[in-house]
């Protein structure tokens, strides 16, 4: 496997597990084919054998927040596209919404249905974790997805994204360009998306932790929502209130859209800015090199898909064929991988639409 491929592999699989372990494991021990954009899910190895022979056909309840958001529409997409992959899966999506009373609501109905697994990314884990409880004490194995369910009674499998770890490579991505320029003191800006969520907690703290090896901290830092308009007036309001910035870290790249329209705006220049999560419009910035986006750490929303699979496996039985042990893994991590102008072109086609 070159160099390349491992990387790919690495980001559509499962950090704990190795490069490329989830996506074969779940598909048999095939060559996977060449993943498409990340709102198109990642097309299984041939259903031939292991895995992906047609199994016992399994109903399977998917529940997310809305798809107001570039990166939870590209979510829904790829979950509803690897389940229509598999003949022996009928998808049972309920109404996405941001409501917590009407997520708990949409979930019971999928009790009630007697699915045989659950995917939920919840919209809260904490206030949805007495439901997802109730769903594993039903006999209903829960895949949880991303925003994690604090008691593990809640869950059979946990797939989501490493928080922790985007800040730890969007510090050292910073840390090191400044050192390497010999800047004493310098400005870093850091632009969250919702401040009280646990997940961004975890990827400020990945942040302030990597940035401290270098001899740096966070001068100032505000959380923007995870929205384009919000985006656009936390930045603005950070360049205002700082005249010199050296380096700025937004968190989510659809609120980044907001971001670089402000930064545009104010006809700022003399800074770098580090994104989040991985979007193809991120990356296109990167890409052309004519702005202060310079790279983004990822955060993809391929888990979905890997969720999906990992709930036919459970439902079915089955273990990961690549893996020793008979039984899907209690939790699998995704790396964070950080994008620059150099490898921008590997990592295009998992893009994401903001």
């Amino acid at each position: 496997m070159t160099e390349k491929v491992a990387r790919r592999g690495f980001l559509l699989g499962g950090a704990v597990i190795g490069a490329g372990a989830l996506v074969t494991a779940c598909t048999g021990n095939e060559v996977a084919a060449p993943a498409g954009a990340a709102s198109s899910a990642p097309a299984p190895a041939a259903a031939t054998g292991g895995n992906d022979a047609p199994g016992d056909k399994v109903v399977i309840g998917f529940s997310a927040p809305a798809a107001d958001h570039g990166w939870i529409a590209a979510i829904a997409k790829n979950a509803e596209a690897t389940a229509k992959q598999y003949a022996d899966i009928e998808f049972k999506p309920v109404e996405p919404t941001n409501d917590i009373n009407a997520q708990i609501s949409a979930v019971e109905s999928l009790i009630a249905a007697k699915v045989a697994a659950l995917v939920i990314l919840p919209n809260d884990g904490q206030q949805l974790n007495q439901i997802a409880r109730q769903a594993s004490d039903a006999g209903i194995p829960v895949i949880n997805l991303d925003r994690v369910f604090p008691d593990k009674l809640s869950y059979r499998t946990w797939i989501g994204g490493d928080n922790y770890g985007m800040g730890v490579a969007a510090g050292h991505y910073i840390g090191k360009k400044l050192k390497d320029k010999g800047v004493a003191n310098p400005v870093i800006l850091e632009i969250q998306g919702i401040a009280t969520l646990p997940l961004t907690q975890d990827r400020s703290k990945g942040f302030e932790d990597a940035l401290k090896t270098y001899g740096f901290a966070v001068t100032a830092k505000q959380d923007a929502q995870f929205t384009v308009e919000s985006g656009t007036k936390v930045a603005a309001n950070l360049m205002q209130a700082h005249k010199k910035i050296d380096a700025i870290w937004n968190h989510d790249d659809d609120q980044g859209i907001g971001v670089l329209a402000a930064i545009k705006e104010a006809g700022r220049s003399e800074f770098f800015m580090v994104g989040g999560a991985g979007s193809a419009n991120a990356m296109r910035d990167i890409k052309a090199g004519t702005g202060v986006l310079e790279a983004t750490v990822t955060y993809s929303p391929t888990m979905a898909s890997s969720a999906i699979k990992l709930a036919r496996l459970i439902a079915q039985g089955k273990g990961m064929s690549d893996l020793v042990e008979n039984q899907v893994p209690q939790s699998i991590t995704l790396a964070s991988e950080t994008i620059t102008k150099e490898n921008v072109d590997a990592y295009l086609p998992l893009g994401f639409e903001s």
